[in-house]
């Protein structure tokens, strides 16, 4: 982390966050006022919570950000800074390779690119189809050069690209095209993408002549009912292990994504996920609490029935603490089972298994990915750093009225109405 600058000669301060950052960035916001600075706020929370966030900014951004910036930086600069600026979904042509030489130096993985953006799935829990619709596309020309900046201090920062798309080999026809160019630079590269990938060989041989060292699969959940209230049919439990075998097979990483929390799940099918995950083959598991981000259909659902809890501010909205009343649990017996799974998938034992397993499995670059995450995690578990739980007391109690006063805007209106807080075309 790097200590802020509340001093600093700029007059306008741009701010990016997630739900669970709100309160934070609120309190960087009103610091920053305190100095005479202009404020201006974007991204998911933002985009979805327009009316708060101009509580503490002067201006916001729905939406993408690029059609709207170079106008709202004129208006800045001429005194005439608007409080609202509604971005569009533009093309991606002509997205300019972003400044890494601005990247502090301290981060392990420098070179992030975007190829894509958008993704034809409609999960639950997901604002990407309303925050980034549709699905676009970067040419490949402009990708590569991005790819091919190496301005960077260590080996793994000149060989590691990590394409940060919600789903980046959806479109088979253009991902073809782009690990093909990507053969001759000789990169690792890690993305996420569905499972379905596993069914096409030809696009595994590509993945692993191109240099890829993982993949990201968000899995979800093992139960019928869970991955039903998920929104993902396409994700089937008996075909796991035989789909990531297939990554395997090219000694390519699977990382996963679990959830626990949905309507289908007990304490009990959240602790049994930690075998679950070892058997299925996952060389890298990711846990966390189902979150009703507004924007999702999940806020609106939970919201609808009166489910989200009462007090409890946007820091509970970060992935690790429960904001809403499960359906076959308490809210404390689901944070409990969840740092439950956390600490035995977590454990000296299933870390070692795992990296011992991935030394027979996985290519260079993929065992060293996998063996550096597990060891990262087992120290963590180890030395008793969990996801910490916020409780009844919050560091941030001046902003807990801010979800309340989302309640009763959302009971204001009318049921067939109520569906994502904002449109974006």
């Amino acid at each position: 982390m790097e200590r802020i600058d509340f001093d600093t000669s700029a007059n306008l301060i741009a701010l990016s966050f997630f739900s669970g950052f709100a309160p934070e960035a609120y309190r960087l916001a009103e610091e920053f006022r305190k100095r005479g600075k202009r404020l201006v706020a974007g991204g998911p929370h933002a985009t979805f919570a327009p009316d708060e966030v101009l509580r503490f900014c002067d201006s916001v951004v729905i939406g993408e950000a690029e059609s709207v910036w170079a106008e709202l930086l004129a208006d800045a600069a001429g005194g005439r800074l608007r409080d609202r600026y509604m971005g569009k979904s533009l093309p991606l042509s002509g997205i300019p390779t972003p400044r890494y030489d601005l990247v502090p130096r301290s981060f392990f993985v420098q070179r992030v690119v975007q190829a894509t953006r958008g993704c034809p799935f409609t999960c639950s829990f997901c604002t990407v189809p309303t925050l980034n619709p549709g699905f676009r596309t970067r040419p490949v020309a402009d990708v590569m050069e991005d790819i091919k900046y190496d301005n960077f201090r260590h080996w793994w920062q000149r060989k590691v690209v990590w394409f940060w798309d919600d789903n980046l080999t959806i479109n088979r026809q253009y991902i073809r095209t782009l690990l093909g160019a990507m053969i001759p630079v000789r990169k690792w590269w890690l993305t996420q993408a569905s499972m379905d990938i596993a069914e096409d060989p030809s696009l595994l041989d590509l993945m692993k002549l191109s240099g890829c060292i993982g993949i990201f699969f968000g899995i979800e959940s093992f139960g019928v009912e869970s991955l039903k209230d998920a929104h993902k049919p396409q994700n089937k439990a008996q075909t796991y292990q035989a789909r990531i075998r297939a990554l395997h097979d090219r000694g390519i990483c699977v990382m996963a994504g679990f959830i626990a929390g949905f309507d289908g799940d007990t304490p009990e099918s959240v602790a049994a996920m930690a075998k679950q995950l070892y058997d299925a083959g996952v060389d890298v598991p990711f846990l966390s609490i189902l979150t009703p981000y507004r924007g999702t259909p999940a806020y609106t659902k939970m919201a609808n029935e009166g489910r989200i809890l009462p007090g409890r501010g946007w820091e509970f909205y970060n992935g690790y603490n429960v904001s809403y009343n499960p359906k076959n649990m308490s809210s404390d017996q689901l944070l409990q089972a969840h740092r439950a799974l956390w600490r035995e998938a977590f454990s000296f034992k299933y870390s070692f298994l795992r990296i011992v397993r991935s030394f027979f499995r996985l290519r260079l670059g993929a065992f060293l990915m996998c063996a550096m995450m597990n060891g990262f995690y087992c120290l963590k578990r180890m030395r008793g750093n969990e996801p910490m739980p916020f409780g009844e007391s919050s560091p941030y109690a001046q902003f807990t009225d801010l979800t309340a006063i989302e309640l009763d805007l959302v009971g204001s209106i009318p049921p067939a109405s109520r569906t994502s807080t904002v449109s974006i075309s």
